[in-house]
Formats: structure tokens, sequence, C-alpha cells
């Protein structure tokens, strides 16, 4: 594993956004950076980290068809008592899911290991598995790269087959927040994807769904919502005044309720206990007095924290790194410390990503801090041995 610096195309601005993506800068800032890229081996990919991703994806729907049917597990994860049947139901019935995308702290050798799961809503998306593919095949076309030169990335090409598979036959509607950009430009590629396979799609913005008084989610135009993937996570949905009617309702949702439970870091306590001592997890357990300092070599992470919120982490040489942010009321796990490896002075993290039940590509993320957020750079990968 190595970060090689290069040359950036001359364009790649101008190709970013006649393509859709407009959140390549972030307040000023690159988020999209393309002046080096990572560099892995054919074997620390497959060995490394396909083959613990896809062994990790088989640990957690163990794990979910475990928690399901314990209300002392769903209460563990302090999900709302009156949404478990809504969530085994959508479980023991197999609505299916699409996506999600895994956090490691990876080295270049020894095992990966797993930080926690991005399973309902996670971003990044478009950039992984599109973006950089096409960056990689105009810089081999320009000469930039060696022709063998290679990714792992089957992201697009599964998401085609999972969509497909659905065999969807009406409407299918994607919703993100109306300010976020990035958002957007997930559910856009999404859309994309599956008009590709045949589906018709429709945007609409999460503010702008309706529910009939009959207890149906619809549009503007009070058209049905057959189908919905929505970019707004479970746990937001749980405690809105919409939330209740989603049992009743005949929309199927993507992600499916049962993601729930795998986009909880309360989660990571579990797959430790069940699974002590596999080599790509880390030790996890529930903090049970949050109001203290956090022990060296360890982090504290909140049950709902999202893009590095409120994390606070001590090295164990005693350097303290924390992020602020809004949730401070939720519940949080201690989970053991594994730093983000440093090249010059950026840390860095690889997302893994699964598509339907199978390992699919990873993204590369960037960071002056230890701890990585929403405007952390993307940067390229290739494999070349």
């Amino acid at each position: 594993m190595k970060k090689i610096q290069c040359a950036e195309r001359h364009d790649w601005k101008h190709t970013a956004e006649s393509l859709g993506f407009l959140f390549h800068t972030i307040d000023g800032e690159p988020y999209w950076d393309e002046s080096a890229y990572y560099q892995f081996t054919l074997k620390q990919i497959e060995r490394d980290l396909e083959d613990p991703t896809a062994e990790l994806h088989d640990m957690c729907m163990d794990l979910v068809a475990r928690v399901v049917h314990s209300e002392e597990l769903l209460e563990r994860l302090s999900i709302p008592a009156p949404f478990y049947d809504m969530i085994r139901t959508s479980w023991l019935e197999g609505h299916p899911h699409l996506y999600g995308r895994m956090d490691f702290s990876y080295n270049g050798s020894g095992p990966a290991k797993l930080l926690e799961l991005n399973y309902d809503t996670p971003t990044s998306l478009y950039e992984a598995a599109a973006f950089q593919w096409g960056w990689l095949e105009q810089c081999i076309e320009r000469g930039l790269l060696p022709k063998h030169a290679d990714q792992f990335n089957s992201i697009d090409t599964k998401l085609h087959q999972a969509f497909a598979q659905l065999q969807v036959n009406q409407p299918f509607y994607f919703a993100s927040m109306k300010d976020s950009i990035e958002d957007k430009g997930t559910t856009d590629y999404l859309r994309l994807v599956a008009e590709k396979v045949g589906i018709e799609s429709r945007h609409i913005d999460v503010e702008d769904i309706g529910l009939t008084s009959e207890g149906r989610f619809v549009d503007l135009e009070d058209r049905w919502i057959p189908h919905l993937f929505k970019l707004h996570a479970w746990e937001f949905i749980f405690h809105e005044p919409f939330g209740a009617a989603i049992a009743k309702s005949d929309t199927q949702f993507f992600e499916p309720a049962w993601k729930s439970i795998l986009s909880n870091k309360g989660i990571l306590p579990l797959l430790w206990e069940f699974n002590q001592g596999h080599p790509n997890l880390l030790a996890s357990h529930l903090d049970t007095d949050p109001g203290k300092a956090v022990p060296k070599g360890w982090v504290r992470k909140p049950f709902f924290s999202r893009e590095g919120a409120n994390i606070e982490l001590q090295t164990a040489d005693g350097l303290i790194v924390k992020e602020g942010g809004p949730y401070t009321d939720a519940p949080f796990i201690l989970q053991e410390f594994a730093p983000l490896p440093k090249f010059g002075d950026s840390y860095t993290l690889i997302g893994s990503w699964v598509i339907g039940d199978q390992a699919a590509g990873i993204g590369v993320r960037e960071d002056n801090s230890l701890i990585t957020k929403d405007s952390s750079r993307f940067l390229p990968h290739l494999i070349l041995d």
C-alpha cells in the first residue's frame, strides 16, 4: 500500500461538473483529490480487504437474525420498542437491500480492523463507484498510468445487478434532504442506475413526502409512492411524526427497516461479543460512564453519530482528539483504538463497499485528523503488482 503523487487531469473539474459531480469541492476545499492515488497489490486487496469484507458481512447478517428475535438485544441497541415488530417483519419477509459500507483501519499489512458499519445511508458512493473508475480509464488512455493498472471496483456493475433483481415495475422514488448537494448527488446516481435497468424513477425531497388519511405515502401530486429509497436514517425516522405510519403503509422502503440494526454503533459490541477475538474486529463494549475521560488506547462513539460527530479518542501515548456535534444524549460505546495509517500529513481510511451481499470495491478517504469527517478528501486507488 503506497501513496503516490501524480499529475491531475487538466480538465477533471469540467469532467466532474458535466457528469453532475457538483460536490467535488466543499466550502472551497478539495473533496475529490487526484493529486495522488493509493496503490495496492492484488494480494492486499483480495486477502486483506475483499475477503474480510465478505466474511464480516456474513457475520452481520447472522447477527441481524439473532437480534430480531431478541427484545433484549433490540433494547440494547436503543431502538424504540414500537418499531420492533416492523424491523422483525422486514427481516423475516426478506425485504431486499442494496448497499452498505464498512470503514477500516488498514496500513497495507496485517488484518484490516473494522471501525464501523455504514449500512443504512452511506454516501461517497458515486465517487467510489463511477468517478474514480473514470479517472483510472482516462489516465490509462492518456498514458498517465500503466495499461495493466486495475481497480477493486465492481460497485457500479453490482448495483445494476441488484436493481435488476428487484424486478420493479412501478415508479421508484429516490429521496434526499432538500439542501444537501452530496445527498442529491448520491440519489441521482442511484436513479441513473435504476433507469439503466428499465425502472421508472422519480426524485422527491424527504420534506415533500406526504401521508394520506388512508395511511399511504404520496408525492406532491398525491401520487402513491410504491418504492422509496430514502437517504434519511432510520434512527431519525423512528422519532419523526410519520415514522409510526410506515409499518402499515404499502410502500417498500430502501434500505429496509432491518438495516437500522446495522447502522447503529451499538452493533459493534455485539459483533465482538459473539465473535470475540476475530482478527478483523476491535474490542468494543457499552460505555457505562460516558462522563469519564476516555481511557488511553480507546475511542468513545455515540450509537447514532454521523460523519465523525461527537467522537473522542485517546491514543496510547495520551494524545486526545475529539469532534463536537449534536449527539450528546445518545448511548455511547468504547472501542479499542486502531490508529489510521499516516501518509505525509494525512490519516487514511478505507471504505469497503458491499452491494447486495457481495464485497464490491473500496474508496479511500484522507483527513488531517485521526477522525474522518464528511469533508475528508476522497482519493482514487489502483491495483498494480
